[in-house]
């Protein structure tokens, strides 16, 4: 049996591309092995969205030929897309797949080992009209489980490579959501993550139908106890979605509102298309709808141009919305973008010194919203048990709270009412209720 290893990089639509792949593999009968060992293939899904992330796809695509020098790689993903020619001239490279045509990963794979040269099948992205399915029948995990409803996007945010890669937005037809998540209930899952590049794009390209639309139809399907949605833009949430959500009982109590900076001007230059008041007033909105709301973000520090009075700017508003997790990046020029060639370039010591400022009012933030919840009860989707700790079981609340709580049995899989206890790093400890 020919054996089959795979390595991700990136954002959680390309893991869950890698699952697809991994299904379609085993389904013609490889067997999946780990990266880091003998395989007779490897591929490596790639990330692009900063030059270290070329730079990393790199290093992992050599390290294949490390654990065997006759190794066939394919090499996938948005770093492909952008980059095929230079990816071609890497030794051992074999296959280049962009980010289509990777649901006939197997047939390019047979095809092309059995011919001496290597072969690109990456085409102009932003010619494909159509979403590729790529669905998933089992996941490693067997609780939480991602679907991706929707590739590309047209935003065009001046520090962002991705539109280049993924292409035009195009949404999955909602009977093939439909269909997955209903094999997914039938195979133990309780919770699903809507997913995608632009999320809150779904169905501009399809008639009658919007992002809230499916939001409600995958919250009818019989068996489905959680929904939750990845990274949204504040813009999402206007009047008519934003009065429908009360009426999603299933729907998780965290929202993933990207703001990347607190400062208006900041965020004109990035050709963000709202204002930190419009930001603000759908957080607000949020938390007056759903009680115990948990708010995360991303931030961008060190954006070109950025003044001393603009991040000042950003660390009040952030100190303000008090955001319950925050992802902090300092800025990183992307060649290919318009940011890369901005004016303004801030010193990488400014950078750092900036990020660190904007993590530690992230971290009180976050010891704030955790705190507020000691002595509460909540409903925790344990995940995994942690081996270095005696019959214990990691999970997640509703509202993206990481708690751990011990258990007789295992609890894999289980809603379960837990008395959060105290704080303990950067979990919660719980005591699961008698039931």
């Amino acid at each position: 049996m020919n054996k089959v290893a795979f390595y991700t990089l990136g954002c959680k639509v390309n893991q869950y591309e890698t699952e697809a792949m991994m299904e379609a593999f085993e389904k013609a009968g490889y067997e999946i092995v780990e990266y880091d060992g003998y395989s007779d293939i490897y591929v490596i899904n790639t990330c692009t969205v900063t030059n270290m992330g070329d730079r990393k796809s790199r290093q992992i695509i050599r390290r294949a030929l490390e654990h065997n020098p006759k190794a066939f790689i394919a090499v996938v993903g948005c770093y492909s897309q952008i980059a095929p020619d230079e990816i071609m001239n890497i030794q051992g490279v074999r296959l280049v797949v962009g980010t289509n045509e990777r649901s006939k990963i197997v047939q390019l794979v047979e095809k092309t080992r059995d011919k001496d040269s290597k072969v690109s099948v990456v085409g102009n992205i932003m010619e494909i009209e159509e979403f590729e399915d790529m669905n998933i029948k089992h996941y490693k995990s067997r609780s939480r489980a991602f679907i991706k409803i929707q590739e590309g996007c047209e935003q065009y945010c001046t520090y962002c490579i991705i539109p280049y890669a993924r292409g035009r937005i195009r949404s999955r037809k909602p009977d093939s959501i439909i269909e997955e998540v209903k094999i997914l209930v039938d195979s133990g899952y309780k919770e699903v993550v809507l997913t995608g590049i632009h999320v809150g794009s779904y169905g501009r390209d399809l008639r009658n139908i919007e992002l809230i639309d499916i939001i409600q139809m995958v919250h009818d399907v019989d068996g489905i106890e959680r929904v939750r949605m990845s990274s949204v833009e504040p813009k999402t949430f206007d009047d008519n979605f934003i009065s429908k959500l009360p009426h999603f009982n299933k729907l998780c109590r965290h929202f993933h509102l990207s703001l990347q900076s607190g400062c208006d001007e900041t965020l004109k230059r990035m050709n963000r298309k709202y204002t930190t008041e419009e930001y603000k007033a759908v957080v607000n909105k949020l938390r007056n709808i759903f009680p115990d709301v948990g708010i995360t973000t991303d931030i961008i520090v060190g954006f070109p141009g950025e003044t001393e009075e603009e991040f000042e700017k950003t660390i009040k508003f952030v100190e303000e919305i008090s955001f319950s997790s925050m992802h902090i990046f300092k800025f990183s020029p992307r060649k290919g973008t318009p940011a890369a060639k901005f004016k303004g370039q801030i010193n990488p010591q400014v950078k750092e010194a900036r990020s660190k400022i904007i993590s530690s009012i992230a971290k009180i933030n976050e010891i704030k919203f955790m705190n507020s919840f000691v002595g509460k009860s909540l409903k925790v989707l344990y995940e995994q048990k942690i081996d270095k700790y005696n019959n214990c079981y990691e999970g997640l609340t509703d509202n993206y709270i990481r708690v751990i709580s011990e258990a007789a049995y295992d609890i894999k899989g289980e809603i379960i009412n837990t008395n959060i206890k105290s704080i303990q790093g950067d979990l919660m400890k719980g005591e699961l209720e008698k039931i």
